[in-house]
């Protein structure tokens, strides 16, 4: 199985399927060590099994969280990805990163990260873009670079948005397109 890296087409449901394992790893010797707990008849073992155990339930929950946020999100449509790629020429493309804000899970199905600004497709009906968009460009001015983040959740208003950018090589690289792909890449599951 190809090991996909965050912002590669795939990543979620890759990453989807690990956590889900280690979870299950980790409700395993939950169970173990309170199934040792009830098999020994020694009061101190006893104690110190259940003390094992509930210590072991919080890495998993560590691991679980992000999992059930992420849950509904899969890899998104191999169509859209393949018209996506073919953007990749004038732009840094990412794909299939979960962006979450204090208030919000954002599934972004493609990302252009362009010298003129950040461009993504969130996938989410129910998420306020507007309130997503803020704290995105929160985040971006805190880590010093422009606050030109703008989410579409409409698949044609994305294509015409890239259809109208410049091929980034026509633009001076002052490593700020690098520093925002690698930010968003930060900010995702």
């Amino acid at each position: 199985m190809k090991k996909y890296k965050k912002g590669e087409y795939g990543y979620r449901d890759q990453h989807k399927k690990s956590r889900l394992l280690l979870t299950g790893i980790f409700v395993a010797a939950i169970i173990a060590q309170l199934i040792a707990r009830q098999l020994t008849g020694d009061q101190a073992a006893k104690n110190i099994l259940t003390v094992m155990a509930i210590l072991t339930v919080l890495p998993m929950a560590n691991l679980a969280s992000p999992l059930l946020a992420s849950w509904k999100y899969g890899t998104g449509d191999r169509a859209f990805y393949e018209k996506a790629k073919s953007y990749e020429e004038k732009c840094t493309m990412l794909y299939d990163l979960i962006v979450t804000t204090k208030e919000q899970i954002l599934p972004l199905d493609a990302v252009a990260v362009h010298p003129n600004g950040v461009f993504a497709f969130c996938s989410n009906d129910k998420a306020d873009l507007t309130k997503a968009e803020k704290a995105l460009n929160g985040l971006f001015q805190t880590n010093k670079l422009d606050p030109n983040v703008k989410l579409i959740r409409d698949p044609h208003a994305f294509w015409r948005r890239l259809d109208s950018l410049k091929p980034a090589s026509e633009y001076e690289d002052d490593g700020v397109v690098d520093y925002a792909a690698a930010l968003m890449k930060n900010l995702s599951m």
